[in-house]
């Protein structure tokens, strides 16, 4: 098998200005919804793009935990590479990347912290297991075999029992996006694609983009 060989026609659905929603919130609200209805694999999975004091990227996968007019919002572990990167350099972009429907989002802007009320929220929210994990990795950082992370599991688990409180290095993020794009594949790939610009009246400028 020759991988330059691989190749696919996009020829499911169409993106124009005239049937796209004027607020790209609005968009990617309808095309979230049409990804969890059409039950793709993880529909809520994107992509996270952060530049380090290298001035190299880095991308990982995470998990949409809320949107609204204020951003998109995240959870992880402040210590990380991403949150130590995102403490030198705010400015993030985020993908997702819905397969089955031949459809890309793309969403760039400045990323802050969520309030400690809303991460402890939605720390509490989470299963019991995800509660004791959050305190018993130390994400990034080298260690020495699973057994590292075992140990600090039950360690943790026997010192906080069902009531494990939220670390004070675990939290939320969200990103207010600046800018948006929207990709619909198209046959001959002659894809749709539009932008979206933030403007200083609150507004947004729609404009396509050659594929």
């Amino acid at each position: 098998m020759n991988i330059a060989d691989l190749r696919k026609s996009y020829e499911k659905a169409e993106l124009s200005e005239s049937a796209s929603h004027a607020n790209p919130l609005q968009q990617f609200d309808q095309w979230l919804t049409e990804a969890i209805r059409s039950e793709v694999p993880e529909p809520n999975a994107m992509t996270l793009a952060t530049v380090g004091s290298d001035l190299r990227p880095s991308t990982r996968i995470v998990l949409i935990k809320g949107y609204d007019e204020r951003g998109i919002v995240w959870y992880t572990n402040y210590h990380s590479r991403k949150g130590q990167e995102l403490a030198g350099n705010p400015f993030a972009a985020l993908q997702f990347h819905w397969v089955e429907l031949e459809r890309v989002v793309r969403i760039e802007g400045v990323v802050e912290k969520v309030s400690d009320e809303e991460s402890d929220a939605y720390f509490q929210s989470r299963p019991l297991d995800s509660r004791i994990g959050a305190w018993a990795s130390p994400q990034s950082e080298v260690i020495e075999s699973r057994t590292v992370l075992v140990t600090n599991a039950a360690k943790y688990g026997a010192q906080f029992l069902l009531q494990p409180p939220r670390p004070p290095h675990w939290g939320g993020y969200r990103l207010k996006p600046g800018n948006w794009q929207f990709w619909q594949g198209r046959k001959s790939r002659l894809h749709d694609r539009l932008r979206y610009t933030a403007q200083a009246d609150g507004g947004w400028l729609r404009e396509r983009l050659a594929p």
